[in-house]
């Protein structure tokens, strides 16, 4: 049966998000807006330090 998530190349990474993502669903919403900015400025900089693709 496939997972109702999408999978990263690396599960145990998606399972962190999801953990992460639940934790902040159960704040309060002021504590809530912070929390996903916090990680949205953490996956942006997941992203950008990652490897580039050379590819045309």
């Amino acid at each position: 049966m496939e997972s109702p998530h999408p999978v990263a190349s690396d599960g145990a990474e998606s399972d962190d998000l999801l953990s992460a993502l639940e934790v902040i669903e159960g704040q309060p919403l002021a504590e809530r807006a912070e929390a996903y900015e916090a990680l949205h400025d953490a996956l942006a900089r997941r992203l950008e330090s990652g490897p580039t693709d050379s590819r045309p």
